[in-house]
């Protein structure tokens, strides 16, 4: 069984490796030549051009992974019923089931190999070739996080905060405003206002700030402080510092951080949420999508359904990818949750394709 295991692997290795390269290079010259023109009339050095569109490479080859995968799949089930070795297979007692096993092994592999390629070069490669678009193509500068004005949240203590501007470079606010509302009657209990708050020692310290709490909505008391410090704020600067990266273009637990600071600072955040699963979800499309190849090697070779099957399996990789994208939009416009988003596709054809490999055996 090793060596019909060996046999098996590295056929599908060497069409693997060629599909791959053809993918990659026809994926590049078709957005060469989408892309280029424009670019060129915007007085793009050549250099920058050659950088932009080889970074694009990791982008596409996590995209198009499923197609390649099932490609060679299907490529390999074919050889294999031309030449009528899955009859000889199965003529000696081995299941289909276990003659693709080898693949399912090499499908778990390249899943995690994907993942960490997604989490580790392609954040990186995508980073750098925003850079060069924008700052060395466009000529634009990059968009200012560290300084923002009218922030409006709701604080982890139910606080309802307001501010008038933040500036990262100083780590300093200006005009807050901390609104404490009475939960039973929806009166304000307690004001806190300030016209200044400078971040030291780890905690904001409120300058010129006024702290009024309120009896049934009369005032009861008011107090006034040159500079005091009130540790119920539990934001820190960079929680008001909005990334300036896009989710593709960082790693999982960057954008898990992220996430928890918009969270901080009431933003919302649920297409930051849905990509974060779909950067667990969609590697297992390598592994799921892979099911779909095994029925084509119960055809025979003189079947005349063998290339409907073979056209049936591209269609079924066509609406996977496009059911992606459908929850995804889905998602992000919190009709479906975050989660469901990522992994319904996952589960409805991991599903189908159980179903096909068992009737495969049949």
């Amino acid at each position: 069984m090793r060596l019909l295991d060996r046999y098996i692997i590295i056929e599908y290795l060497k069409i693997f490796l060629v599909i791959t390269f053809s993918f990659s290079v026809l994926f590049l010259i078709i957005d060469v030549s989408d892309r280029l023109p424009r670019l060129m009339r915007r007085g793009a050095e050549w250099n920058d051009l050659a950088l932009y569109f080889l970074l694009r490479i990791p982008y596409l080859v996590v995209l198009s992974s499923p197609v390649m995968v099932l490609l060679s799949g299907l490529f390999l089930m074919n050889n294999l019923a031309k030449h009528s070795e899955s009859v000889a297979i199965r003529a000696a007692g081995i299941s289909i089931a276990r003659m693709v096993s080898p693949l399912f092994v090499f499908g778990l592999i390249f899943t995690i190999f994907i993942m960490l390629f997604a989490e580790f070069v392609l954040p990186k490669a995508e980073e750098y070739r925003q850079y060069i678009y924008k700052e060395k193509i466009k000529n634009q500068k990059v968009e200012n996080k560290m300084a923002r004005s009218h922030i409006h949240y709701l604080g982890n203590d139910k606080n309802l905060y307001y501010i008038g501007y933040f500036d990262g470079y100083r780590e300093q606010l200006t005009t807050i405003d901390i609104t404490t509302f009475d939960n039973e009657n929806g009166k304000i209990d307690r004001k806190i206002t300030a016209s200044k708050a400078f971040w030291k020692d780890d905690e904001w310290h409120f300058e010129k700030c006024y702290i009024r709490n309120f009896d049934g909505g009369r005032l009861r008391k008011s107090e006034f402080f040159e500079s005091t410090v009130i540790s119920e704020v539990d934001v820190t600067p960079i929680d008001f510092i909005k990334s300036a990266k896009k989710p593709m273009s960082m790693n999982y637990f960057e954008l898990e951080d992220y996430i928890e600071r918009l969270k901080k600072v009431g933003e919302k955040f649920t297409k930051e949420l849905v990509e974060l699963n779909l950067k667990v979800s969609f590697p297992f499309a390598n592994l799921i999508i892979l099911l779909f190849s095994v029925p084509l090697v119960s055809t025979s070779s003189r079947s005349k359904g063998k290339g409907l099957i073979f056209a049936f399996g591209l269609l079924i990789c066509f609406l996977y990818l496009s059911a992606l994208r459908i929850c995804q939009s889905l998602g992000y416009n919190d009709i479906l949750s975050p989660i469901m988003a990522a992994w319904l596709p996952n589960v409805i054809f991991g599903t189908l394709g159980i179903f096909f490999v068992i009737k495969a055996e049949v």
